[in-house]
């Protein structure tokens, strides 16, 4: 195998843009579950759950049979056979539209879904359901992955520049979340919706991720137009 040639540079770039979009969910996720820690914990989360992320993907890329028989089906109901790939696209789905809602609710009364959780507990706290998440999210990413290339250092290789992209981009995500709430919103719109195609995926019911990921794109535009309306116009009255 080349290592420069043009199957394997074109294989690489594609994969590497394909993973970067496959992670804003986890990238996205990963924001809202820091943005309550401390300045110092929140920045040890992001690049843990990141550098996680990446680990988790290439164990699962190289234990690439064990990935593939989660996919049997375990029993039946009905006509749908149920893998324990569909039982944790489930889980992982209603997880997510639990911790969407939750933070809405928190959103819009202003109060604490827990109480006296210290820096420590985030800390860990946030660690484990971004253990969590990464693993349900990795399933679709190592899949559409190996379909696409059979070259295993290709996809770790494309897998390590996204988390790379994500990391960089994780710190000035987080800060823009925080310092505006309707994109928050936005934000945690997008997560619930992940979580229900999750969950979709889990029935049997398969939805393009381009439909969501367009629906948020149009949503992110719309309300940055309507955030730069608002400024104008109050620039306007402070002349």
């Amino acid at each position: 195998m080349e290592i420069f040639s043009t199957e394997i540079i074109f294989s690489f770039i594609t994969l590497s843009l394909l993973e970067i979009v496959l992670g804003i969910d986890n990238l996205i996720f990963i924001a809202l579950v820091v943005q309550k820690l401390p300045k110092a914990l929140a920045k040890k989360v992001r690049l843990f759950g990141l550098t996680l992320a990446l680990v988790i993907r290439i164990i699962m890329l190289l234990g690439i049979t064990w990935i593939m028989s989660l996919t049997q089906p375990l029993f039946s109901i009905s006509t749908n056979d149920f893998s324990v790939k569909d039982l944790l696209l489930v889980a992982g789905g209603l997880f997510l539209i639990a911790k969407s809602t939750l933070e809405m609710h928190y959103d819009v009364t202003q109060k604490e879904t827990t109480k006296n959780i210290t820096p420590r507990t985030g800390f860990y706290s946030a660690i484990i359901q971004v253990a969590l998440i990464d693993f349900v999210f990795s399933f679709d990413s190592i899949i559409t992955a190996v379909g696409l290339t059979p070259h295993t250092g290709v996809i770790i290789a494309a897998i390590t520049v996204s988390m790379v992209v994500m990391l960089m981009a994780s710190g000035y995500i987080s800060y823009f979340l925080k310092e505006h709430p309707a994109f928050k919103v936005l934000a945690l719109s997008f997560i619930l919706m992940i979580g229900i195609l999750l969950m979709a995926e889990g029935f049997h019911f398969h939805i393009p991720r381009g439909y969501i990921y367009f629906a948020f794109a149009f949503s992110m535009f719309v309300e940055t137009i309507n955030t730069l309306a608002h400024r104008k116009q109050k620039a306007n009255e402070n002349k």
